[in-house]
């Protein structure tokens, strides 16, 4: 049974919700965004609160009982709040800043990564070396957060790279003589 699934999820006020046609669309200051939705599980809106039962008692409408309502919360939070993904730059000589539409980072290589930055993300860099990525999708979000890491991430001598901002990296002593 699931533990998160039986949860109601509360509209915050300033944001509509429906469901129609196995699609749940959620409105709010931040954007629009939809979700399509399982045939697994039922979804209502009555309340404030968006409720997500499963169908029947089958394996795969109990998985996605509790799946459902997580991603029902990641759309809520996201029209209503957006989500933010901190990002900092260790090293010498590496930092990043934006330049129109691109994300341009210096990150010691030959030439500089540039970065397209995508629809629906707005990404700003208050200081050289820190960038934060912002958006009302949690997994675009994720994602672009993810890629930026992926030019550089940390090594464990020095700590180099692009790490983020709540990463603890495991350093190492390296040689010895």
């Amino acid at each position: 049974m699931s533990r998160v699934g039986k949860y109601p999820v509360s509209i915050p006020a300033g944001v509509e919700v429906a469901v129609a046609n196995g699609v749940l669309s959620a409105t709010g200051k931040l954007g629009r965004l939809e979700l399509p939705l399982s045939d697994h599980v039922e979804t209502t809106v009555a309340d404030g609160h968006v409720t997500v039962k499963p169908r029947g008692n089958a394996r795969q409408a109990r998985m996605m009982w509790g799946t459902t309502r997580a991603l029902v919360q990641n759309v809520v939070q996201g029209v209503s709040g957006g989500y933010t993904r901190a990002m900092e730059i260790t090293g010498t000589g590496f930092r990043a800043a934006v330049q129109g539409k691109n994300l341009v980072i210096n990150l010691g290589f030959s030439h500089d990564v540039v970065y397209p930055v995508p629809d629906g993300i707005k990404i700003s860099c208050e200081r050289p070396t820190a960038i934060k990525v912002e958006g009302i999708d949690k997994r675009q979000v994720g994602q672009v957060a993810a890629e930026i890491r992926a030019f550089r991430p940390p090594e464990p001598y020095k700590g180099k790279g692009v790490r983020y901002d709540n990463e603890v990296i495991r350093r190492k002593e390296g040689k010895k003589k």
